[in-house]
């Protein structure tokens, strides 16, 4: 499998990487069938992600996504962050192999997670907001 320079370098220097002891949401996604396990700590302060951390189990594309992935919410708008498509993760790292698109989807789905789970701090029901958080993985357990 052939990997982008960046994808190469988030997974060789993961940013973000690590647990938040103040996060007010934390999402986890994944399968451990598929072996690709992301959580993602979220500090939101106004609305704002002050800060992102991530914790992933999974192959190369999985930590490289979630790496690109927090480095493009943090600092935004929770609005903008449930903006993020996996699509946007592929391109920000120019581009996964088919068979690791299931990695950014991941990605998208722990971000959600997060989130849903700070409104559900905040006694909002997230779905109206966040929609429904999938259990993602379009087959990869086949490999």
């Amino acid at each position: 499998m052939i990997y982008s320079e960046k994808v190469m370098d988030h997974f060789s220097n993961p940013r973000n990487i690590g647990e938040l002891e103040d996060a007010n949401g934390v999402g986890e996604v994944g399968n451990a069938k598929c072996g690709d396990i992301m959580k993602m700590y979220l500090k939101i302060e106004n609305g704002i992600i002050a800060d992102v951390k991530f914790k992933t189990f999974g192959c190369g594309a999985a930590i490289a996504t979630s790496s690109i992935a927090t480095e493009m919410i943090k600092g935004k708008p929770l609005t903008d962050a449930l903006k993020l498509t996996n699509r946007a993760v592929v391109e920000a790292l120019d581009g996964l192999p088919p068979a690791k698109i299931h990695c950014s989807v991941l990605a998208e789905q722990a971000i959600k997670s997060a989130i849903a789970d700070y409104y559900t701090r905040q006694g909002i029901d997230p779905t109206p907001i966040v929609g429904k958080i999938e259990e993602h993985c379009d087959g990869c357990c086949d490999e």
